[in-house]
């Protein structure tokens, strides 16, 4: 059977397909497992392989590209539109289809493997920086409730060394 746009929805161990023409008109539907989502793609043989964007999808479509088969990225707020009714897998998966099928649809580039490395690392030095952030706060309103007032050690300098309700010196 050939499918134009085979529309898939990620998990973490059953994948639900959704097969279509270019008109919509569906083909094809199936859960299948991760072991057996190669064998089914290769024996549904697709022109499009659409999924929404996330770690595992750039994942996915690097093997998928490696194997000759066109793979397009959709951002999940893209997608989010398109669900018809219930949201499950079953229908993600067909709103993934239906939100490619759009002319003017905007997809996302596949991140290589450095990219996706270097994304992490950002996010973990930003989620470091705000847990920082926090607990110099948490650390100068315990201070302050004690009467207590100056810098707490973070390399930074207070905007204020003075508490509030202290007199001036």
């Amino acid at each position: 059977m050939e499918v134009d746009v085979l529309g898939i929805d990620l998990a973490k161990r059953v994948f639900q397909l959704h097969g279509a023409t270019r008109t919509g008109t569906v083909l094809h539907r199936s859960k299948v497992s991760r072991p057996s989502l190669l064998e089914s793609i290769r024996r549904l043989s697709p022109k499009l392989v659409v999924m929404e964007a996330c770690s595992s999808a750039h994942h996915w479509a690097r093997v998928l590209r490696c194997q000759g088969i066109e793979v397009r990225l959709i951002s999940p707020q893209y997608v989010a539109p398109f669900v018809k009714t219930n949201k499950n897998d079953r229908n993600d998966a067909e709103a993934i289809v239906e939100a490619a099928s759009r002319p003017a649809m905007r997809f996302v580039a596949i991140k290589t493997i450095e990219q996706q490395d270097l994304q992490a690392l950002h996010r973990l030095r930003q989620l470091l920086v705000h847990q920082r952030t926090a607990i110099i706060n948490q650390v100068r309103g315990a201070g302050r409730t004690r009467h207590r007032c100056g810098p707490v050690a973070s390399g930074v300098p207070p905007r204020d060394a003075r508490c509030a309700g202290q007199p001036r010196r």
